[in-house]
């Protein structure tokens, strides 16, 4: 398991010990897609979904998922996570919604699955609002964009 932080010597599941890790800033970025079908785009963009905002709610739920991430990943630490941004942008190309996250802390790890826990719960909530008109919605490219801030320093994606 080597270069396997989130194992010890025999193979087991443990949780970093992060307590000698300097404290830093750190910020990650994450991004993902959610296509649909023309006339789902439309509903959303026109603001026709009869569960209300989508864009609006799954800001919201982004925001919110950045913040339960240690609720819902075994081993990841609780941070104070100091900055979620989250950002929907129709996109008529797709069509659907491409979703960008921001997340920042001051803090001895890194914000990495606070970014991307944001994108997908933002992404399954466009899907739980327009799923009564479109069940075959695809959630995708779910990725980090950018991470930096600690001892390995700073990753772009391309």
């Amino acid at each position: 398991m080597a270069g396997l932080t989130h194992f010890d010597g025999k193979g087991d599941a443990h949780m970093v010990d992060v307590s000698d890790k300097p404290v830093t800033a750190r910020v990650a970025r994450a991004e993902g897609h959610v296509r649909m079908a023309r006339e789902t785009f439309d509903i959303i963009a026109e603001g026709r979904a009869k569960k209300g905002d989508v864009l609006s709610v799954a800001r919201l739920a982004g925001i919110m998922g950045a913040k339960k991430t240690p609720e819902l990943i075994p081993l990841c630490h609780p941070l104070p996570v100091t900055k979620v941004a989250v950002d929907l942008t129709l996109d008529p190309g797709l069509p659907g919604v491409r979703i960008a996250a921001t997340v920042r802390t001051t803090g001895q790890t890194g914000v990495e699955m606070e970014a991307l826990t944001a994108v997908g719960t933002a992404a399954l909530t466009v899907y739980d609002m327009a799923k009564a008109v479109d069940k075959a919605m695809e959630i995708g490219g779910i990725r980090v964009t950018l991470k930096d801030g600690g001892k390995s320093g700073r990753y772009e994606a391309e």
